[in-house]
């Protein structure tokens, strides 16, 4: 049990009481009090945190139940709402943009993209205002801040578990096999959630000293979102093909490393079209490009009809800027560069959350 607090005030407001007063000081010092707005080390901070884990765990859990409380349908809005984004980014992406030229199996392909990326967006979008709407609770209660950024990264995740089910279903229905490679989901979900406390920390500090931060969150998101290959795969993008460079700066962005990790985990159709996963053939490659094009022969398209072997996945012949196994690489730096800079950053404006 941590030793009792006691204000850093006096009771008179007096701030210099406990400077003036030697013996105070002492007797504070010898019963091991120490004032309430110190601030822990960074060591004695996550043992802090780690002592309030089951008041972020029921934190998190009680938000996430009331979240849809006054809703007709309730918890089902969890479910529905990634499923209706899925289907509006199908009309535009897929129909009307035709950005499923190149992606074999596209719906399992878009809808895997569209619920990872949802974990990080809702996260940056709620962590960043998450200081200021939660002012009432921080003056009244005395806690580790960081409590709250983490339970709403707790709470997003709860909800993307749930997705999570509509997606097995879907990806299992599109017809992609169930294999060893699903376990492969589990720590690249873990390695994005690690990522996205890291930054929650990081935005709730920046949200809680500028209030209009917040604000041009979702438009920052947004652009982060169409940089990321949610919709569309960031290989078959044709006025990029002549730039290996930028294709592979956007595919180690964090957001597009975690999405491929999943995919890869889930879709034997993207493990078996992943760019440079097979060594280099120049014919399968240029088939590859023709499928896309519209330009395959219709001798070869009729080969690929009787052996049912669909063209796009000759892309895994085609060089690739990255290795599958190096976005594991990606993903595990990136965590680990967020935690370390998020968690640090927010610790050293502790005391002065809740001011103002």
């Amino acid at each position: 049990m941590s030793p009792p607090e006691v204000s850093a005030q006096p009771p008179d407001g007096n701030s210099q009481a406990s400077d003036s007063d030697p013996a105070l000081v002492a007797l504070a010092l010898e019963h091991g009090l120490r004032p309430s707005a110190a601030r822990p080390s960074p060591v004695a901070y996550a043992g802090l945190l780690w002592s309030r884990r089951h008041f972020i765990m029921g934190f998190a859990t009680a938000r996430n139940v009331a979240m849809y409380t006054e809703a007709r349908l309730g918890q089902l809005w969890q479910v529905l709402t990634p499923l209706l984004n899925a289907a509006v980014y199908y009309l535009i992406f897929g129909l009307i943009l035709d950005t499923a030229k190149g992606v074999p199996n596209f719906i399992p392909f878009l809808i895997t993209g569209i619920f990872v990326w949802n974990f990080t967006q809702r996260t940056f979008i709620t962590t960043s205002r998450v200081m200021p709407d939660s002012l009432p609770l921080i003056r009244a209660l005395p806690f580790p801040r960081a409590c709250l950024p983490i339970g709403y990264v707790i709470i997003e995740l709860q909800q993307l578990a749930m997705s999570l089910v509509i997606l097995t279903a879907i990806v299992l229905g599109t017809g992609q096999p169930l294999t060893w490679y699903w376990l492969l989901a589990i720590p690249a979900l873990a390695l994005q959630s690690v990522f996205n406390v890291g930054m929650g920390l990081f935005l709730a500090r920046l949200g809680a000293g500028a209030d209009d931060f917040s604000q041009l969150m979702p438009f920052l998101v947004r652009t982060w979102m169409y940089t990321s290959g949610v919709m569309f795969s960031i290989e078959t993008i044709s006025t990029l093909k002549n730039h290996p460079t930028i294709i592979y700066l956007l595919q180690i962005n964090p957001a597009a490393v975690y999405i491929s990790l999943m995919r890869n985990a889930v879709l034997a159709s993207q493990r078996q079209a992943w760019p440079g996963s097979k060594p280099y053939n120049e014919g399968l490659c240029t088939l590859y490009h023709q499928a896309t094009d519209g330009t395959l022969p219709h001798a070869a398209a009729a080969h690929f009809a009787a052996t049912n072997v669909n063209p796009l996945t000759l892309s895994s012949y085609c060089p690739g800027p990255i290795a599958m196994n190096d976005l594991w690489l990606w993903g595990a730096g990136w965590a680990v560069a967020a935690l370390v800079a998020g968690y640090l950053f927010f610790w050293q404006a502790e005391t002065r959350y809740g001011r103002g």
